[in-house]
């Protein structure tokens, strides 16, 4: 693999219910829609597992996911191809944290903390749309 090894961990605040946090990491349909702009693989299914393979295009890099782990407030990924790494979700009532290391030719940082953000809006949203 090409790039360099990278690490970043991020924790935040969220105004979310440990619920809504891990449906909007495991539902593929919530998935989708904040974890923008990138596109994924076909044939997925409704919810992710552990065992789950999909891949994810981040403009031409693909970065294949395979999930390792699904506890109560934890989910594990494995990252192959554009990413060689791991990335780590944890999370309860009102926080989110994730970890994400690995070697890789994109900035993990940056990607990291937009997609982070993404789902803290993603989540404000729809905790509007429910009042």
């Amino acid at each position: 693999m090409l790039g360099q090894f990278q690490q970043t961990n991020i924790r935040i605040e969220i105004e979310a219910t440990e619920a809504a946090i891990r449906k909007s990491l495991l539902n593929v349909a919530q998935l989708k829609q904040w974890m923008l702009p990138s596109g994924f693989s076909q044939g997925l299914p409704d919810e992710l597992t552990e065992g789950t393979t999909f891949t994810r295009w981040i403009g031409p890099i693909a970065v294949c996911h395979y999930v390792q782990s699904v506890e109560a407030n934890t989910l594990e990924l494995l990252l192959s191809q554009g990413i060689d790494g791991f990335h780590r979700w944890h999370w309860g009532d009102g926080w989110i944290q994730s970890c994400l290391e690995g070697v890789s030719p994109l900035p993990l940082g940056l990607g990291h903390t937009i997609s982070l953000l993404s789902l803290k809006r993603y989540l404000t949203n729809q905790a509007v749309l429910k009042s």
